[in-house]
């Protein structure tokens, strides 16, 4: 039976957290699976636990945003390492023992001032909060790792085993020549081993 973990109301699509905070249960409802609806919420979340992995494995690590592109997703992160392709095994290995520990990913929302005071000393996210309009912002939380997000995500990292780190970059702060060069890891993500195996090997 396929598992709920989410809805999508118009264009938007809301993760049950959202949803529930918002008493939305009447909506179009998104199953664990490869549709497209349900790949948006599986591959943002998968992003985030790229960024725990990055975070536990590289303490000073710091995170500016991230996007979908057509093969999936990336992450533009900053940290005194040097992080060449073959980091990308080590931190995929890590991603995993998050998978395996089925961490619950909760939400809770804060206002924008006490974002700036939360964030102070992250440059990044400082960077990060002056693009917000809104006066609240939303912070998604797996275990000690956090970052600021709308959403949506699944509810617990145990959706999250199929994926696969593809490539590295570099990447300027905001697409701006004129500030500092980030490290931006690419990643793909689906619901089940066969369709990320069948990527792969097309990809190949």
């Amino acid at each position: 039976m396929k598992e709920l973990i989410g809805y999508k109301v118009g264009e938007e699509i809301l993760d049950i957290q959202s949803a529930n905070s918002e008493n939305i249960h009447d909506a179009q409802e998104i199953y664990f699976d490869n549709s497209p609806d349900a790949l948006h919420i599986i591959r943002h979340s998968t992003a985030h636990l790229m960024a725990q992995a990055i975070k536990s494995l590289y303490p000073d690590a710091r995170f500016f945003f991230f996007f979908f592109v057509d093969e999936g997703f990336y992450y533009d992160f900053k940290t005194a390492t040097k992080i060449g392709e073959e980091e990308l095994e080590l931190i995929s290995k890590r991603m995993n023992e998050l998978a395996a520990a089925k961490i619950d990913i909760t939400k809770y929302t804060i206002t924008k001032p006490q974002a700036i005071e939360k964030f102070q000393s992250d440059d990044l996210k400082q960077e990060v909060l002056s693009h917000i309009p809104s006066e609240e912002v939303s912070i998604y939380c797996q275990d000690a790792f956090e970052d600021l997000c709308r959403g949506p995500h699944v509810p617990n990292t145990k959706y999250l085993k199929y994926f696969k780190l593809t490539r590295l970059a570099g990447a300027y702060l905001g697409g701006d020549e004129s500030k500092e060069m980030l490290t931006r890891i690419y990643g793909i993500a689906f619901a089940d081993k066969e369709s990320l195996k069948a990527y792969i090997t097309m990809m190949e």
